[in-house]
């Protein structure tokens, strides 16, 4: 089994495994393998040691993936949340930060439901 960036690639088609990266899509697994000089439609388990090593060379050279994107990603919010802009305060209460609408939708971010207690009409 292949690993690259601490990831277990599964049995697929290798532009489909690189995609188990946190970081990479569908386009940039394409990229990396015609940098890679790596055949499409070549399963992850049939690549051969020097093929594993040039992927494994130009992900590691040329993107952030998994925890090194993952800390780059929380750095922006948290700098945000500290500059006070109106991002960060959505960020800060956990509300949609996007635009989206709060009065029906957006349970993902405001969390379970609860009711008020003795709430007049």
């Amino acid at each position: 089994m292949a690993r690259i960036a601490g990831i277990d690639l599964p049995n697929k088609p290798i532009e489909i495994s690189l995609t188990y990266i946190y970081g990479i899509g569908r386009s940039l697994a394409l990229e990396i393998c015609a940098k890679a000089k790596v055949k499409l439609g070549t399963r992850a388990n049939d690549l051969t040691e020097s093929e594993i090593n040039e992927l494994r060379k130009v992900i590691e050279n040329e993107y952030n993936v998994e925890g090194r994107l993952r800390t780059i990603v929380n750095m922006n919010i948290k700098r945000l949340m500290d500059i006070g802009s109106y991002r960060g305060l959505r960020h800060r209460k956990g509300l949609p930060v996007r635009g989206q609408r709060t009065k029906t939708n957006s349970r993902t971010r405001k969390g379970k439901k609860r009711t008020v207690a003795g709430k007049k009409k």
